[in-house]
């Protein structure tokens, strides 16, 4: 197969785990923990206060897989994903492969933009060497290609050749 082709090929989708948005207007702001997310295109998340401050990181991803990963580099049992400043936890699938590909989460088609890399935030949320054990385990931003609604349990998916509507 070339490489191409297998950058395509999943073995099985993911699943949401965890949602939260953040608003307010300062970045110590509380989080919101909830069951259910409204995502409008060209905005992002509805109530979250980046809601339309860039166009590229309007939503942002992390695996649980690699929530594990740094809590054993820190010798934490676990690590409560609201520390890490993120918009939804996943599982099962490798968010990294989705760097510039479309994907699906419930209604909701968003894009990979970049990786989400950790601000120095880390170090104070999961003490010392917070931000080293999460460098690389970061998650990845996106860009909402199609907006809806994303809830607790939804699949993760690859598109293959999205095409927005155009109106």
């Amino acid at each position: 197969m070339e490489i191409k082709q297998l950058m395509k090929n999943f073995a099985y989708n993911g699943k949401v785990e965890w949602l939260s948005y953040r608003p307010g207007s300062t970045s110590r702001g509380s989080i919101h923990i909830v069951d259910t997310i409204e995502i409008t295109e060209k905005k992002g998340i509805v109530g979250d206060r980046y809601r339309g401050t860039s166009r590229n990181r309007q939503v942002t991803l992390i695996q649980a897989e690699h929530i594990e990963a740094f809590a054993k580099m820190l010798h934490k049992e676990s690590i409560d994903p609201a520390l890490l400043r993120r918009n939804i936890v996943v599982s099962g699938i490798n968010l990294l492969a989705f760097h510039d590909t479309t994907f699906q989460i419930g209604e909701v088609v968003l894009k990979g933009t970049g990786y989400c890399h950790p601000c120095s935030r880390m170090e104070e949320n999961l003490g010392p060497g917070g931000y080293n054990a999460m460098r690389g385990h970061g998650g990845i931003t996106c860009m909402v290609m199609k907006g809806g609604i994303i809830k607790i349990g939804d699949e993760v998916s690859p598109i293959q050749d999205f095409i927005p509507q155009l109106f």
